[in-house]
């Protein structure tokens, strides 16, 4: 592989304001070439949306960039110093396997981190050989696109390049390395590691930072880092109550997987929901059940009073001063998640308005859905589109009798059409059902098909259609005595 530096023909512009940090923050990292990169799945509407060239994106040059097999022009590589509330216990950590090539600045001036995971080892590395596989590669890319597609803050996937080389976990696979664009890769782990490794100074620093790139606003509040504290709460409550809407489970909820900007990142142990079930854990390190369904919004609260913690210095220098405005601002978390989650689910009913009454029915068809084992997704498709036979549900009498006062409830305020128009901007058709998932995965690993998942993605572009074509996708797995599992995928 080459050591030329490749040119800017992508159309690439590149700085690194993170790079402007403390030495602490990062190391700057070298390029680490593999054996015959190519590009294997490349999302050409973000590389519009960022104003790339496709071709050359595809083609030689494009491959060693997006490997990290060779630097561009006007980047500063480096990997991140982060810690992280591992299912409970704190742990000084960083980029072990990923490199952040710097902001992507679009023609409007918008900020992009592109990052690429799979690309090497780093001084962070805690094991293993700093690479990834194929299939987790891949996961990411068709989990990432689906949440942006159903409306979620979320990373996302511009490409997929093939190492030519095996990693090697259990078994050998083949190796791939994900580009991830992000509006940042700021974590409340990093603000955990500031306080730990350089303290308040640091730790005012990566705050000013994080203000100046996603809420200038709040330079010219009273207190700047309380409404900062705010603003971030604000967001993790909005993301995990539409995390919730469509059954969508983190998996590892860790506090280096939290960003501030809120979107949504790392899709390692993650999954959709089929039956709907409020204790559903499928990632296989989550053994007690931290990050199941149910207690996501909880965990979400914890890891925000992680992050208030960190900035208590700059809320106040009294620290008896500081921990009360934290607190009062962590409590509106509760509240304002719940308000967010009200809010979605009576659009997911058809709801317009809010009336007495209306959470008694929502809670009563969750417990419905519960006792018999309804598919969730399913279970709002059929009620969005009238198809009451498809389910078994539809024929308990208790449901009968809801349903009764909810078409009674849903036409109070606006008309039948109203109401289904209003269910299907809220309720998607198809979500990537881990079935489908693994379906494309192992074709794509086992046979080096990428048709599959093509055809997956391109379903999954427009969740909300109620398209022919996603019929099929609407089916639910096949009946079997094991659970679905799934694995970080380091």
């Amino acid at each position: 592989m080459t050591n030329n530096q490749p040119s800017t023909e992508a159309g690439w512009h590149f700085d690194n304001s993170y790079a402007r940090l403390p030495d602490l923050f990062f190391t700057e990292m070298q390029p680490n070439p593999v054996d015959s990169p190519r590009i294997i799945a490349l999302n050409e509407k973000l590389a519009d949306e960022l104003g790339l060239e496709k071709q050359a994106l595809k083609g030689e040059e494009g491959a060693a960039v997006l490997s990290f097999s060779a630097r561009l022009a006007g980047t500063f590589p480096l990997a991140q110093a982060y810690a992280g509330h591992q299912f409970g216990h704190l742990a000084m950590l960083g980029d072990g396997r990923a490199v952040l090539l710097g902001e992507h600045v679009t023609s409007d001036g918008k900020r992009v981190d592109i990052g690429l995971k799979g690309s090497g080892r780093t001084p962070y590395s805690r094991g293993g050989d700093g690479r990834a596989a194929l299939g987790p590669m891949l996961r990411e890319y068709i989990i990432s696109e689906a949440m942006h597609a159903l409306g979620i803050p979320t990373s996302r996937s511009l490409a997929v390049v093939a190492t030519g080389e095996d990693v090697y976990r259990e078994t050998a696979l083949p190796g791939a390395v994900l580009t991830r664009t992000a509006a940042s890769h700021l974590r409340v782990g990093t603000f955990q590691y500031a306080i730990g490794a350089g303290g308040v100074e640091s730790v005012q620093a990566l705050a000013d930072y994080a203000i100046n790139r996603h809420f200038p606003h709040l330079k010219a509040e009273e207190k700047p880092y309380l409404s900062f504290l705010r603003e971030v709460m604000r967001n993790q409550a909005a993301l995990v109550a539409k995390w919730q809407l469509v059954g969508f489970i983190h998996g590892v909820m860790n506090t280096d997987n939290m960003t501030i900007s809120g979107e949504t990142i790392d899709y390692g142990p993650c999954a959709f929901m089929d039956t709907y079930d409020p204790g559903a854990v499928f990632s296989s390190i989550d053994a007690q059940g931290r990050y199941r369904y149910e207690n996501q919004p909880v965990m979400a609260s914890w890891n925000l009073a992680r992050f208030a913690e960190t900035l208590l210095p700059l809320i106040h220098d009294d620290q008896e001063k500081s921990v009360p405005l934290a607190q009062a601002v962590l409590s509106e978390f509760g509240p304002l998640y719940e308000e967010t989650w009200q809010r979605g689910m009576r659009a997911k009913l058809g709801l317009a308005g809010e009336e007495k009454g209306d959470e008694e029915l929502l809670q009563e068809l969750l417990e419905l859905m519960k006792e018999h084992k309804a598919d969730y997704t399913n279970t709002f498709r059929a009620l969005t589109i009238g198809e009451l036979k498809e389910l078994a549900l539809f024929s308990v009498s208790a449901f009968q009798k809801w349903h009764e006062r909810w078409l009674v409830r849903r036409v109070k305020n606006q008309s039948v059409e109203a109401s289904t128009a209003l269910m299907k901007q809220t309720n998607p058709s198809v979500i990537p059902r881990n079935h489908r998932v693994e379906e494309a995965l192992e074709a794509a690993v086992e046979r080096g098909d990428m048709q599959v998942m093509e055809q997956l993605l391109a379903v999954l572009a427009d969740p909300f259609a109620y398209s022919p074509e996603q019929e099929a996708y609407t089916s639910l797995p096949p009946k079997t005595l094991k659970p679905y599992r799934t694995f970080c995928g380091t």
